[in-house]
């Protein structure tokens, strides 16, 4: 998913007003990032933010961050944003093991949108939703913790009904053709694309209290 040889990648992340730099600096501060006391949204992995940048537009009164590794891919959704005033977004360029360093217990739900399934078994702690990332996810939360996620990789779909089943978490929604639901979706640059190939899209809520 990297792109490469953005020219001015760097710097127009660095200036953009809805990415934060340093982010370590607002631990347990972003209600006064957002100026309100509204739920934080995570979305974990956002590549070209076409899912949280639909998601604020929406939602108003709920606040959201995007995650994303590289600033090759968080540059375009900067681009995407350049004519939108959105006061509950922002954007965060870091790697998702750093999380615990950025926030205290104030996400109430993390989003997991189309994420690397990392195939290979040697390579299993490296998922999202394996016990490398559960227990991080734990300090982040607020209270109750709501894990949403999409993905096209019936595996690693498999793998994390068990992984958040053994963890304790209770699946309380899930599909395995959200396009043919009536569930109000907001799409990704990826589920564009595979849905437009005819390729299932499996879905689930978690929940753990």
């Amino acid at each position: 998913m990297r792109l490469r040889n953005v020219k001015n990648a760097k710097e127009i992340v660095n200036n953009s007003k809805y990415v934060i730099n340093s982010p370590k600096d607002y631990k347990g501060k972003y209600n006064k990032v957002f100026n309100n006391d509204n739920p934080i949204c995570l979305e974990i992995g956002m590549g070209k933010g076409d899912f949280i940048i639909n998601m604020a537009l929406q939602h108003p009164d709920i606040n959201y961050i995007g995650l994303e590794k590289y600033q090759s891919i968080v540059v375009r959704a900067v681009e995407k944003l350049e004519k939108l005033e959105l006061k509950n977004l922002k954007l965060i360029c870091t790697d998702a093991q750093e999380l615990e360093e950025i926030f205290a217990k104030e996400i109430d739900t993390i989003y997991l949108n189309f994420s690397d399934p990392w195939p290979k078994k040697r390579h299993a702690k490296r998922r999202l939703t394996s016990n490398t990332f559960l227990p991080i996810y734990d300090k982040v939360f607020k209270d109750s913790k709501r894990i949403v996620q999409k993905t096209d990789n019936v595996s690693l779909f498999e793998y994390s009904i068990v992984s958040l089943s053994n963890y304790g978490y209770k699946i309380v929604d899930i599909s395995l053709d959200l396009h043919n639901t009536d569930k109000d979706n907001v799409m990704t640059e990826y589920e564009k694309k595979f849905s437009s190939q005819g390729i299932r899209i499996n879905y689930l809520e978690a929940v753990k209290k």
